[in-house]
């Protein structure tokens, strides 16, 4: 596992450790870890939804899957 480190507002500072007290996360990192885990799955549904509104993309998934 690698570090990173991020600078924050003293607002987000706060937000993440209240979400800490109310037993959200253990720490703060895994706040950080739990937010970007979040942030990815949100991208992942928003590109779902937009496939959806794809007219090549009509159909029966399995079959779809078949011509990838």
């Amino acid at each position: 596992m690698t570090t990173l480190s991020v600078p924050l507002t003293n607002d987000l500072r706060s937000r993440i450790k209240i979400l800490v007290k109310q037993g959200i996360a253990p720490n703060e990192a895994e706040v950080a870890r739990q937010a970007i885990r979040f942030y990815l799955e949100e991208q992942a549904v928003g590109n779902v939804l937009k496939a959806q509104k794809e007219p090549s993309l009509k159909g029966n998934l399995d079959e779809l899957a078949k011509k990838l």
